[in-house]
């Protein structure tokens, strides 16, 4: 059987107590039985060490032992107590109550006030996560839903002869499809960069340029948006996934198709003393204060300016988000002035020429 704590430093106590009386009478021992006599052969007293003596080291022995055992049993409550709210809240936590919390009293050692404010950091993070999964799995349910709903029924109308077959019919289902294949893409892109196994093929490249390719490509939804796009691109060189960052760039421009339309938008690219960033500016609605910290959790859009009536899966930033920190950089949302939303992409600054 395997002793606890508690009586494990109690025993410890009253051996070192033990131990220092061993050493100390067997020491005065010697010193007046032979160390003595050779320092003073004129003294020929006989009765150095008396009854009375012993009994006053037997007396100072149980008062050692008594101290050493009050001394080992507070030491021990002191040390054993955050040990057991521990591992109590970890009993919970393991039966699957998140919100189990440790406990300190007051007077307790400060690595134990860290482990149990390390221990509750953890338990804070799982429970987050715990909801974070629990909401994931309803979005995805829900975004999933309305396209093969939709899916479903044109083929069971088909199937009953109440739609006529036409290419326009089979575009519009080959749309649904490509929606759903890109949701089922972003949350394998998302999946992967929380289990750090996203991989990145780096290459030499310059962000301007691929901020420009970016532009290019959404150069007809912008139009379509009727947005008026400027930009200030200054070469950086850095090493990086190109397709996975001009996957960022798309994502982050095609916010601003969808919520930022009739508006204008502002592309920088550039470096500073610690990062290579890409910055993207818009005169849309943007995001008010406490919507800010959640624009890249997964499947959330603000009420007012982004619902899915604007479009998207709502995994635009946080996938922008996952590709800049699988680079070892972040992206982020700054404060501006004036009405709108200012998305940064920040990676690691790096001496690369540019060629």
């Amino acid at each position: 059987m395997v002793s606890n704590l508690n009586s494990r430093i109690v025993r410890s106590m009253i051996a070192l107590t033990l131990l220092a009386f061993v050493v100390v009478y067997f020491g005065l021992t010697a010193y007046f039985f032979f160390i003595y006599e050779w320092l003073y052969p004129e003294f020929t007293d006989d009765d150095i060490l008396r009854t009375g003596d012993i009994v006053m080291l037997g007396l100072l022995l149980g008062v050692g032992i008594l101290s050493a055992s009050l001394l080992g049993w507070v030491l021990a409550r002191r040390i054993v107590d955050p040990l057991k709210s521990v591992a109590a809240a970890a009993r919970k936590v393991a039966n699957g109550d998140f919100s189990a919390r440790a406990s300190l009293s007051k007077g307790n050692f400060g690595e134990a006030s860290e482990l149990v404010n390390d221990f509750n950091q953890m338990a804070g993070r799982l429970q987050r996560a715990e909801a974070e999964l629990k909401y994931s799995n309803s979005a995805i349910a829900h975004e999933l839903r309305t396209p093969l709903t939709i899916l479903r029924g044109r083929l069971q109308g088909l199937l009953d002869g109440a739609f006529f077959p036409s290419p326009e019919l089979y575009g519009r289902l080959i749309n649904h499809v490509d929606d759903l294949s890109a949701i089922v893409e972003e949350l394998r892109t998302l999946a992967l960069s929380n289990a750090g196994q996203l991989d990145l093929q780096y290459s030499s490249l310059d962000i301007a340029v691929e901020a420009e390719a970016a532009l290019a490509s959404l150069e007809g939804h912008f139009n379509a948006a009727g947005i008026t796009v400027t930009r200030n691109l200054c070469c950086a060189g850095l090493r990086a996934d190109q397709s996975r960052l001009r996957q960022a760039f798309v994502a982050v421009l095609e916010n601003c198709c969808r919520y930022a339309p009739q508006r204008s938008v502002h592309v920088e690219t550039g470096v500073d003393e610690q990062h290579v960033f890409f910055r993207c500016t818009d005169t849309g609605p943007g995001l008010p204060d406490e919507s800010r910290a959640r624009a890249f959790e997964r499947f959330w859009r603000a009420d007012d300016s982004r619902g899915r009536k604007s479009g998207g899966s709502g995994l635009g930033l946080p996938i922008v988000k996952a590709i800049a920190q699988a680079h070892g950089g972040d992206a982020v949302i700054l404060p501006i002035d004036e009405p709108g939303l200012a998305v940064e992409i920040r990676l690691p600054c790096q001496a690369i020429p540019i060629v």
